[in-house]
């Protein structure tokens, strides 16, 4: 097993590749919708006489040298946690290999700490929303965030638990079962909100979310799939470098 501090670096590094990667995935499939809400938000302003906000950053900047940095601390910060939760899943999984138990982590990863939230606030573009309720909207989100977190720990510990008694696989899906009950009374418990306005196209709505879907699908994916090759290839590396200084006849 390689030193946290190597896993760390590695996450961290892969997590900027990452970044690179969904910041193409945004600049393709997200900044035309996030350009097309923006517009009816001017238009809707010119009719009404209101004064458009005058932008402290301009758009050039936001959705080139703006985008890329939010990507790249987010994406570094994401390798770093990334690291941690693969340390602690390390030889946790059964005979599952680096590779396997990597993605494995970034697939409960990206449903626990992305898809479980926007199931419950989905992410809006620009000119939908009301301004005055931003604090109340985020707070509510990373309430949703920590809720999931807090039932995936949950979850882990009864499927550990029943391990012993009904078996890997059905622990597993006991565990699974638990997740989605702790999720669906925090679902139902938490307030909706509902902010989008009737006159606001469909269908720019939908493809915003399905492009910040596919964002955070390849931010995720892509640390999942390097992390886990190149820890897999250290390990490999590692096993062939003992066996070099392992005396003959050893076993």
């Amino acid at each position: 097993m390689p030193t946290m501090r190597s896993l760390l670096v590695r996450g961290m590094l892969v997590g900027l590749v990452a970044a690179l990667l969904a910041y193409v995935v945004a600049w393709f499939a997200g900044e035309p919708q996030v350009a097309a809400a923006i517009s009816l938000e001017e238009a809707k302003a010119a009719a009404t006489g209101e004064a458009h906000e005058h932008e402290l950053v301009s758009r050039t900047v936001q959705e080139t040298a703006g985008l890329l940095t939010a990507l790249l601390v987010y994406g570094a910060a994401l390798g770093g946690f990334f690291s941690i939760a693969y340390a602690v899943a390390h030889g946790r999984l059964g005979a599952l290999g680096a590779r396997a138990t990597a993605l494995v982590v970034a697939a409960a990863g990206f449903v626990v700490v992305y898809v479980t939230p926007i199931l419950k606030y989905p992410p809006n573009p620009p000119a939908v929303g009301n301004p005055d309720t931003i604090g109340r909207r985020t707070a509510l989100y990373f309430t949703m965030i920590l809720v999931a977190l807090l039932a995936a720990a949950v979850a882990t510990y009864a499927g550990r638990a029943l391990s012993p008694r009904l078996g890997g696989w059905n622990a597993t899906l006991a565990g699974i079962v638990v997740y989605a009950v702790l999720v669906g009374v925090s679902y139902a418990l938490l307030p909706s909100i509902n902010e989008v306005s009737g006159d606001f196209p469909a269908d720019t709505l939908w493809w915003f979310r399905v492009s910040s879907f596919g964002v955070q699908f390849a931010l995720w994916a892509a640390i999942g799939l390097l992390f886990g090759g190149l820890t897999e290839r250290s390990l490999r590396q590692g096993v062939r470098a003992e066996a070099r200084l392992r005396p003959a006849g050893t076993a």
